[in-house]
């Protein structure tokens, strides 16, 4: 059983509280401000769930460099107010940075559902590829 502290409970709390920022700040038509307080409690979160060290050395591998450079640049923009372009560097820095993940995840989300379409699609997302 895996057990999990105070600190990292909190952090789950302060994503999803950035994830609504963002995906409200969206339906608002881009509201720069409220792109921004989401962009950094997402990654005050993050940094809370998973630890500093990390989380830094997530971000900052030599392969990751360029979607780390187009995601942290999104979010200077969104704080600098220029929240589409902002927002447009950040999605491509975050497909960039998870690409490795998404194969697996559609692997589990093939194997958990049962209904036979969504099953086969998610198959074919899974492809080939590997998380390294």
């Amino acid at each position: 059983m895996i057990s999990i502290t105070e600190w990292q409970k909190i952090g789950v709390g302060i994503t999803g509280f950035g994830i609504f920022f963002i995906l409200f700040g969206i339906l608002l038509y881009f509201d720069s401000v409220l792109l921004a307080f989401g962009n950094l409690l997402f990654l005050t979160g993050l940094s809370l769930i998973i630890g500093l060290r990390r989380t830094f050395s997530f971000f900052f591998q030599r392969h990751k460099l360029r979607g780390t450079s187009f995601f942290l640049g999104g979010v200077a923009i969104v704080l600098l107010r220029w929240p589409l372009l902002g927002m447009l560097l950040e999605t491509y820095g975050f497909f960039s940075l998870f690409k490795g993940f998404f194969p697996v995840a559609f692997g589990f989300l093939g194997n958990t559902t049962n209904i036979p379409f969504l099953s086969a699609l998610f198959q074919r997302f899974q492809g080939t590829s590997s998380m390294v």
